[in-house]
């Protein structure tokens, strides 16, 4: 067994659009969950895995967050400035760089109390445009430890969708299994949801090899696979949203109890 709570979580993602015209998809994928603290361990004592720099299976810290390289600081001082005491671990969700290739849509920063429970959750959103946006929501999970929040969009991601929706995510702290659900609901009602599940992996060595050989090219099917469907979706009459500006602020906080939305530099 692992010492890490680092793991592995190959899985498959759907999306399942139904206005103005239906449409769906199935993709499978893996990704990892990266204790930030264990990162220079798990640079230490696996051989296919690297931190900051190349391997067959790498996390680079630049491609996260702020930019800065440090990441633990940039999540840190993100969750100090929105006022959120989260002073234990920072798990993070997302695919590595394979071959030296990655690219995320979405990437999930679950930050915990020291106590074990979750304090907040960062959803990090990379477009296709090379822009980044996150959101910064409270969390407080149910009695059967699913947390439910909602916050509203701020960020350009599809031409094929509008920008005066909500987000609404379900989801559990990844542990044996992971399960997302995430809704995007106009005025009228719901547009489009989306689906990650998963289950985890031991993260050894042999696993990383396995998984980096079975999608050797993740990163370029990833984005082609949005292109596809994005061809599909034009083909199927859906009309093209013009993209507005970035917004200045690179985190929207979300307070969980109206749906106020709070901006910051």
């Amino acid at each position: 067994m692992s010492a890490f709570a680092s793991a592995l979580y190959p899985g498959v993602v759907t999306h399942h659009r139904r206005r103005p015209r239906e449409h769906r998809l199935t993709y499978r994928i893996w990704s990892m969950i990266i204790d930030l603290d264990e990162m220079e361990a798990l640079d230490r004592q696996l051989r296919w895995f690297s931190l900051d720099r190349f391997n067959l299976v790498a996390f680079r810290q630049r491609d996260r967050g702020a930019g800065s390289g440090d990441l633990r600081t940039d999540v840190r001082s993100q969750l100090r400035e929105a006022g959120l005491a989260a002073d234990g671990p920072i798990r993070l969700f997302t695919m590595p760089r394979v071959l030296g290739q990655a690219f995320n849509p979405l990437s999930i920063y679950f930050c915990h109390h020291r106590s074990g429970d979750i304090a907040a959750i960062l959803w990090e959103v990379d477009n296709t445009f090379g822009e980044r946006h996150a959101y910064l929501i409270p969390a407080i999970a149910d009695e059967d430890g699913v947390i439910r929040q909602a916050c509203g969009k701020d960020f350009f991601v599809s031409p094929f969708m509008d920008m005066n929706l909500t987000y609404r995510f379900r989801v559990r702290a990844p542990g044996e299994h992971f399960a997302l659900q995430i809704e995007v609901d106009d005025a009228v009602g719901l547009i489009l949801s989306a689906h990650h599940v998963a289950a985890r992996q031991t993260l050894t060595d042999r696993a990383l090899l396995g998984l980096a050989l079975a999608a050797p090219l993740q990163a370029l099917a990833v984005l082609g696979g949005i292109h596809w469907e994005a061809l599909k979706l034009w083909l199927k009459g859906v009309k093209l949203r013009v993209k507005p500006a970035p917004s200045s602020a690179p985190v929207t906080v979300a307070r969980p109890a109206a749906l106020r939305l709070e901006h910051r530099p």
